[in-house]
């Protein structure tokens, strides 16, 4: 496939034509040194990593002080090691010397403790709250004093890329500066990224010289592919049974998950802004449990996704947290009927579950124009209308779904490599703020277990904490315990990748923002020159 640098207005005239009309035969051989990419949206805060980018796969530009490996596992990047006091309080870091930004200009401790800085004065995304205090003891060697342990800050170190304390300025986002694999050339915002080989980075060379990022739907991803444009394209799962000559689909697994979010408490509350919260059916929970025992998510992903999923049991199924007990077997009406029946619930004439002159039933809300989300939705309902709880659904914008949420089951979906967000879903500080913890879950035992991860000293303690969380014989957040969500699959990513490229092993993939499939972009490279 001969690549090249390609006008936007060409893809859309590609992707007005039907599949019939567009010509593959222009799929041959591969440029030795360059790809062009259609493998996500293109970021609209920009390439800060102060204000988020990065979180969700490789920085690209820049580099972080630690990273993490296809198994979740943290590996040294700009830091050659690190040491933890034993009160867990000090961090004591030390950085490689050979490290210099894509300017030329070396990277030193003041460039670390300048980006943690701006991370506090941001009071964005990127959470450096527990930072109390940071000492430079030489060029190449700093400590970061925390107010509380958090073995979690490993999290951080492998996430926020550094930024240079010369050249960062308010158009930073547009034209960044890092000491990752690849600069920056052109970015038409709305149309392409191109990005070159950074000459002074001090990792592995990457085999191809240059990038060329399209900013495209994954329709017309798959269009652009199909016509021979792009090397590597994110694709929906509705193209499962779709072929390219010469590519081959790759399906990823992924933590990326969707699920039913069940208001918790009774209706008649209301949130910390007076909206209304709480649901009479959801509240209940013979109902939440039943609904996770009845619902058969191995329909959901052979149906809805074609068999590309798994069936999910929490939001970090598969991850290094994730306490496998909590997996539920699933399908089983029959149980759910007893529990329902423990709790007073029969059914009417009609065939829903009752309980004093209250009707098992509720509508459920997904995302409009989210078409997977509207499918679940439809799918789950047909299924929970079958068992005896009376489920429609409904589209609403997220402006609507802002309030509804708090007061009505809604099709959301999450997934992240960050153990922290098991904490921001589920633990009652975090009640209403932003999307997190809209059912408003609380439960003080969880709670604790949740604020024990938090503070933990090592990431053992962590994983374990988090299991004890989800479940821990008695009570706890999953299905098994309170049963606040209905989770229900985790849905693979696609990509066409051109036959001669091979982009190695790759991590789990987390909920679908940034571009994680890059996130060995260095390790990419053509089956000729193995």
């Amino acid at each position: 496939m001969k690549l090249r640098l390609i006008l936007l207005a060409s893809i859309f005239t590609i992707v007005a034509c039907s599949n019939q009309n567009i010509d593959s035969s222009s799929n041959e051989k591969i440029e030795t040194d360059s790809l062009t990419l259609a493998v996500g949206k293109e970021p609209e805060s920009g390439f800060d990593p102060i204000t988020g980018w990065g979180r969700y796969g490789s920085p690209l530009f820049q580099s972080t002080l630690l990273k993490l490996d296809e198994d979740l596992s943290y590996e040294n990047d700009l830091i050659t090691s690190y040491h933890i006091s034993r009160d867990g309080l000090t961090w004591t870091l030390e950085l490689r010397e050979d490290a210099k930004f894509s300017d030329g200009e070396r990277l030193n401790a003041d460039d670390v403790i300048f980006t943690f800085e701006q991370a506090q004065l941001s009071q964005s995304i990127v959470d450096v709250t527990n930072v109390d205090e940071i000492e430079k003891q030489s060029d190449f060697s700093l400590k970061i004093k925390l107010k509380t342990p958090q073995a979690t800050f490993l999290y951080l170190l492998a996430t926020l890329g550094i930024v240079p304390e010369h050249a960062y300025n308010d158009r930073y986002q547009d034209y960044p500066v890092g000491t990752g694999p690849y600069k920056m050339v052109e970015w038409k915002k709305g149309e392409q990224l191109i990005v070159e080989e950074n000459p002074h980075y001090y990792g592995k060379k990457p085999s191809f010289k240059k990038l060329t990022f399209l900013f495209l739907e994954e329709d017309q991803a798959f269009a652009a592919a199909k016509a021979g444009q792009v090397d590597v394209a994110s694709v929906p799962i509705t193209y499962n049974n779709q072929t390219i000559d010469g590519m081959k689909l790759l399906s990823l697994e992924s933590v990326d998950n969707r699920g039913v979010i069940l208001p918790f408490l009774d209706e008649g509350n209301e949130t910390a802004e007076g909206i209304p919260a709480g649901h009479v059916v959801t509240s209940n929970l013979a109902i939440r449990k039943a609904m996770n025992l009845a619902v058969d998510r191995e329909e959901l992903v052979d149906g809805v996704l074609e068999g590309q999923g798994t069936p999910a049991y929490s939001s970090v199924d598969k991850l290094p947290w994730w306490n496998e007990d909590t997996r539920i077997k699933d399908d089983n009406q029959e149980l759910a009927q007893e529990i329902l029946t423990s709790d007073g619930w029969e059914k009417n004439e009609q065939g829903y579950f009752e309980k004093d002159e209250l009707e098992a039933g509720f509508t459920l809300y997904y995302p409009s124009g989210d078409q997977l989300r509207q499918s679940l939705s439809i799918v789950f309902a047909e299924q929970m209308q079958h068992f005896g709880i009376n489920v429609v659904t409904e589209g609403k914008s997220w402006n609507e779904l802002e309030n509804l949420i708090f007061s009505n089951p809604v099709m959301m979906g999450w997934g992240s490599h960050d153990p922290t967000e098991l904490y921001n879903l589920y633990h009652s500080d975090i009640k209403g703020i932003d999307w997190y913890n809209s059912n408003l879950y609380q439960n003080e035992l969880v709670d604790n277990y949740l604020e024990n991860a938090m503070h933990a000293k090592s990431e053992e303690a962590v994983n374990q904490a988090l299991k004890n969380a989800q479940f821990n014989g008695e009570t706890g957040l999953s299905a098994k315990g309170d049963a606040s969500w209905v989770w229900l699959v985790n849905v693979n990513h696609l990509y066409f990748v051109h036959e001669d490229l091979k982009i190695g092993e790759q991590k789990i993939q987390p909920h679908g923002h940034g571009w994680p499939v890059t996130d060995f972009i260095t390790e990419w490279k053509l089956k000729t020159n193995e």
